[in-house]
């Protein structure tokens, strides 16, 4: 583990991850989003290292990462007229565009689409190695796949540790969510997986988009996934994860009565609970994600909680649901998975 300070990162530790990745290695480094496992995104070799360390299923495209909008060209066959306003308004930064991918992408990152991710980050730690690298860094989140998405270099090592060559811990990550997804391949651009930069936000600069059925609907289990997080079960701790929903009262009213029964029969319960609502619960262990007025920091808590239940060894999680609109789309869809979209409406 190798400690990075953010405003005064040391250069020796930046150019040590550069050269690994220059080399074929996996390094994992923190973005503004989530924490990511790195490998040469030019490299079908390094990919499909990432793939191994990970678990993660190979039709699962990953994101290629840059740091400079320079690197574009090399990498992408076409830049559509709608995704140059978004890269200008949302670049660098927690939005992935989807473009026609140029030969020289390997297909093993593509999961055998003509189309490839491309994020601009705009962590400082991030962009260095990118740019002492110099090479598109292919970088899915730096977690066993399906587990919950790592915020913290603590994360990564609990999951990785043995598995990949160097962990640079840049701290505790801003937006906690990975990255907005848009595809701009068609006419119409299409929204593949919500984040930071919300719909509305896009749609503000660009008109309409369409959302993908698979954002918020449990996907068929025939479905190719165009882009990360789309087909699988993901951010899940070991808990079975149950959603609650309803009149936010009677949501509370039945947590509680399931909590007590569970309890009864030996059953260890965790809450995710809100600062509103942390202190209406009699039973379980109560985890306060975050404030409902202020969405942004339940999204930046998120898979720090999830983790946490699991440290806690739960047995289930019970969880309160959020309003879907701006960012609460992006939490949603990330519950939605963690639980299997299992509900219980009251």
């Amino acid at each position: 583990m190798a400690k990075v300070d953010y405003d005064n990162p040391d250069m020796s530790q930046i150019k040590k991850a550069a050269d690994i990745l220059k080399r074929g290695g996996l390094v994992a480094f923190p973005t503004e989003t989530v924490y990511g496992l790195g490998g040469n995104g030019l490299d079908a070799s390094a990919c499909r290292k990432i793939y191994e360390a990970k678990g993660r299923p190979s039709d699962n495209p990953l994101i290629l990462h840059i740091s400079d909008i320079s690197q574009l060209d090399p990498i992408v066959s076409k830049i559509p007229e709608k995704a140059k306003v978004i890269m200008n308004k949302f670049w660098p930064g927690p939005l992935t565009i989807i473009f026609p991918k140029a030969e020289c992408v390997p297909k093993e990152i593509t999961g055998g689409f003509n189309t490839v991710a491309v994020r601009f980050p705009s962590h400082k730690i991030a962009r260095l190695i990118i740019q002492e690298a110099g090479l598109p860094i292919a970088a899915p989140s730096a977690n066993s796949s399906g587990k919950p998405s790592p915020t913290r270099a603590s994360h990564v090592e609990f999951d990785l540790f043995g598995k990949i060559d160097m962990i640079v811990d840049g701290g505790a990550t801003e937006v906690g969510l990975e990255s907005t997804i848009i595809d701009v391949t068609n006419e119409t651009p299409m929204l593949l997986r919500p984040g930071a930069i919300t719909r509305e936000m896009i749609e503000e600069v660009i008109g309409h988009i369409d959302v993908d059925p698979a954002v918020f609907s449990k996907p068929d289990k025939n479905l190719v996934p165009k882009a990360p997080g789309m087909k699988y079960t993901h951010y899940s701790p070991k808990a079975s994860v149950i959603l609650v929903k309803g009149d936010i009262e009677k949501v509370i009213e039945k947590i509680n009565n399931l909590a007590e029964n569970d309890e009864k029969q030996g059953v260890k319960v965790g809450i995710m609970a809100t600062l509103q609502t942390k202190d209406k619960y009699s039973f379980g262990t109560v985890l306060d994600v975050g404030d409902r007025e202020n969405p942004e920091t339940i999204g930046s808590n998120l898979f720090k909680m999830l983790r946490k239940f699991d440290f806690l060894g739960v047995d289930v999680v019970y969880s309160e649901v959020f309003d879907e609109a701006g960012e609460g789309a992006a939490i949603m869809n990330r519950l939605n998975k963690a639980a299997g979209y299992n509900y219980i409406n009251v």
